[in-house]
């Protein structure tokens, strides 16, 4: 069975070796002469993906603003910042170099550059419409994990009120996105091997919620689960393995362009977790979220068991024998945790920094309440899983 649902990707991807140098003069050729080139601490200009970007926009004519500094959890007071750069400098488009955080940023930047309002009241810490048209941006993407280059969505901490959101808006699309895989090699691998599990997370953020029945988007996610635990591994030993690079570049487009997310409920209660504690210690994205997810699905495996026990069969080749259905789904979640530890990624708060619990009740009762997961949550069961990470 598959839901009703409306789908919608407005953003123009290039993909593959070399595209930026054949594709990026063309498509911003048609748009005014103000550009805005926003990128993180500084990385791009030691790759040289920053010459080559700068050279073409200088053959086309453009003249640039730059806007870097952008940190790995954009906050508010950084659009903010990048809002004013855009306004006093007329610019006419956005053009973000980088991953997630930067991609993630620059799509709130287009939407303060020109709203009135406060966005942060009207369309962060609330859903809310957008009935203007947020300056034109496009992304160059240089780091695998977010898949912000083909929607609307960006997560933005606002760091006086200790919350992280996140909101997806499809007019803030990118207008275009290029990937080209040998623009991540010179990405730390730790970083690599984080963006790697974040992309796993989201697909299994979205997997593992309704419709149970039989649909469409649940096999999608199975082989692209594999591909990443397949790719990332391959990532590990080499990376510069270009067929491993590309495939966890377009795994992670696929996870986030929304497409196996129609007629899906999601979860991303694990998410919303990760999110305030981010707000709270700053932590890295993907390394919360190996904490937290085999601990938070041994919380919920029980009240999604057939797709859980899916999961075991169909992503990690896991014989049934003579299990249960509750002992196969369990083996399924000790695989992935497995998984985490043979990535060398961090398994409780202590090795994320935390040094004490003091903080984990504020923390637990910020969290949002899902309501696409398997088992609704409260902020008591959130704490005990907090409790149960720490150490």
């Amino acid at each position: 069975m598959v839901n009703n649902f409306i789908f919608e990707n407005a953003t123009k991807v290039y993909f593959g070796k070399g595209c930026v140098k054949e594709y990026l003069y063309c498509c911003l050729k048609n748009y005014g002469e103000n550009i805005m080139l926003a990128y993180g601490s500084g990385s791009v200009k030691k790759n040289g993906i920053y010459d080559e970007v700068v050279s073409i926009l200088h053959s086309l004519g453009k003249h640039i603003t730059e806007f870097s500094g952008i940190m790995p959890n954009p906050t508010y007071q950084k659009v903010l910042e990048g809002a004013k750069t855009a306004k006093e400098n007329n610019i006419d488009f956005i053009l973000g170099v980088g991953g997630g955080s930067v991609m993630d940023c620059c799509k709130a930047i287009s939407m303060a550059a020109v709203y009135k309002g406060d966005i942060w009241k009207d369309f962060w810490e609330r859903a809310g419409v957008i009935d203007f048209a947020p300056l034109p941006l496009g992304v160059i993407v240089t780091a695998a994990g977010t898949g912000s280059e083909c929607n609307g969505g960006a997560v933005i901490t606002n760091e006086a009120k200790k919350v992280k959101t996140g909101r997806d808006y499809p007019n803030c699309n990118p207008k275009f996105a290029f990937i080209d895989p040998i623009y991540t090699y010179s990405l730390p691998i730790k970083q690599m091997i984080s963006g790697g599990f974040d992309i796993l997370s989201h697909i299994m953020e979205t997997y593992f919620s309704e419709p149970n029945e039989d649909n469409v988007s649940d096999y999608i996610a199975e082989g692209l689960m594999k591909s990443v635990i397949h790719n990332l591994r391959e990532a590990v030993k080499n990376p510069q393995n270009y067929t491993a690079r590309s495939n966890l570049l377009w795994a992670s487009t696929m996870a986030e362009n929304r497409v196996i997310k129609l007629g899906k409920k999601c979860d991303f209660q694990c998410h919303q977790m990760e999110h305030q504690l981010g707000a709270y210690t700053d932590c890295n994205h993907g390394f919360g979220l190996a904490v937290l997810q085999p601990v938070y699905y041994g919380h919920i495996y029980e009240y999604g068991l057939p797709k859980f026990v899916r999961f075991a069969e169909n992503v990690w080749s896991i014989q049934r024998n003579d299990r249960s259905d509750k002992e196969l789904a369990k083996a399924g979640v000790e695989a992935l945790a497995d998984f985490i530890k043979e990535l060398g990624l961090p398994v409780t708060l202590k090795e994320l920094g935390m040094k004490e619990r003091k903080h984990l009740k504020s923390i637990a009762y910020s969290c949002n309440i899902s309501q696409g997961s398997y088992k609704k949550m409260t902020h008591d069961e959130i704490l005990e899983i907090f409790n149960e990470c720490f150490e």
